[in-house]
């Protein structure tokens, strides 16, 4: 029996299952197992196959932003009047057949748009490319899933159950658990909160199933077993995603509203043009960037050329961008914006900065 056939056959047993009490160590068993053949599946062959050609782009810019969809939702043409890149667009499926890249300037910042072709149902298994796609989508910052608004909610669902299963978790955090393989020891299991979800003997069936038999687990949430398994494999994925209903001309205005009101959503239409700007301010939310101003002494700010950075950067991610000897011959730098008391504020290294701040480097 090949690996796809035993995927098949735990799911169809998971399926059959009825969620209760007296199953859910069966269940986490299973869940175990399906996460390890699907491991195996994503793992490349052994074989000495001719190389294909290469599918990734060079990654670009201040950030990385993948559209992911179906065949025909949109994405080129979205492509084409975001950036200058022209991808083509026509009315057929499959129009796109590589990586196409392209970058939106906005606010100072070039983020790298890449649009890649559309992936079909079973693509985590490898149909239609849908391994080498979802790949270049895990390196992603942000994932923009492009959908058609005339279709509902089945593409939503299939494409979500796609990225699950390679290891791409959408708009989730890290689960708080701590797991540490020891040498020796037995398993030593706690937990801070009260477990709804998971028992000792549940991790211990789990672990014994990866051939752990030595380890330190404890859990600071209330995680499933699924969770749990994640936080065992250590390969996930976790990005920002954001689900973008193109076509909204072609659906009726009550859809439109109750699709807007989703979380994570945003409606477009590419034909029209329609939101696509509030679609912009909603993609550098969540890529969270901030824009850095430099000030020489006895000069004006320079606002044309922006430093970009992640939320939450010090003064000392910003002495590394300038210049990597920088940070060993500052002595203080000088603030202005909404991250000081008032301005300008004598700061050191550890000062965090915030969106649209001016920076003045003294050095020793």
């Amino acid at each position: 029996m090949g690996i796809l056939e035993k995927i098949s056959e735990i799911e169809k047993e998971i399926a059959r299952t009825q969620k209760n009490k007296a199953t859910e160590y069966h269940l986490g068993l299973l869940k175990a197992k399906l996460a390890k053949y699907r491991a195996q599946l994503l793992e490349p062959s052994k074989s000495s196959a001719v190389k294909g050609e290469g599918f990734d782009v060079m990654k670009s810019g201040d950030a990385r932003v993948a559209l992911i969809g179906f065949p025909s939702v949109g994405k080129s043409t979205f492509l084409s009047l975001m950036t200058s890149t022209a991808s083509e667009a026509a009315s057929y499926e499959f129009t796109t057949l590589t990586c196409i890249p392209g970058v939106i300037e906005y606010k100072g910042a070039n983020i790298q748009l890449l649009d890649l072709p559309g992936i079909i149902e079973g693509a985590a298994q490898g149909k239609g490319r849908g391994r080498q796609v979802i790949a270049v989508a895990r390196t992603a910052d942000v994932v923009i899933m492009m959908l058609d608004a005339t279709k509902g909610e089945v593409q939503r669902c299939l494409l979500e159950r796609e990225l699950e299963s390679v290891g791409i978790r959408l708009n989730k955090s890290k689960p708080n658990i701590y797991f540490k393989p020891k040498k020796g020891g037995g398993i030593s299991f706690n937990s801070t909160v009260t477990l709804t979800q998971c028992s000792e003997k549940l991790v211990q069936l789990i672990l014994h199933e990866y051939k752990i038999f030595n380890a330190e687990v404890l859990f600071r949430e209330d995680c499933s077993p699924d969770e749990f398994i994640d936080v065992i494999v250590g390969n996930r994925v976790y990005m920002p995603c954001l689900y973008v209903y193109n076509k909204i001309d072609q659906i009726s205005m009550e859809e439109v509203d109750r699709l807007a009101r989703r979380p994570h959503s945003v409606v477009i239409s590419c034909g029209m043009k329609l939101n696509l700007d509030y679609l912009l301010e909603k993609l550098w939310e969540y890529l969270a960037l901030t824009c850095i101003y430099t000030k020489k002494r006895g000069q004006r700010p320079d606002f044309t050329d922006a430093i970009i950075l992640r939320k939450g950067a010090s003064v000392e991610h910003v002495c590394h961008r300038i210049h990597r000897s920088l940070a060993s011959q500052f002595k203080y730098a000088l603030v202005w914006g909404t991250s000081t008391k008032y301005s300008p504020q004598r700061v050191g290294l550890t000062h965090m900065m915030e969106h649209e701040d001016v920076i003045q480097i003294v050095k020793k």
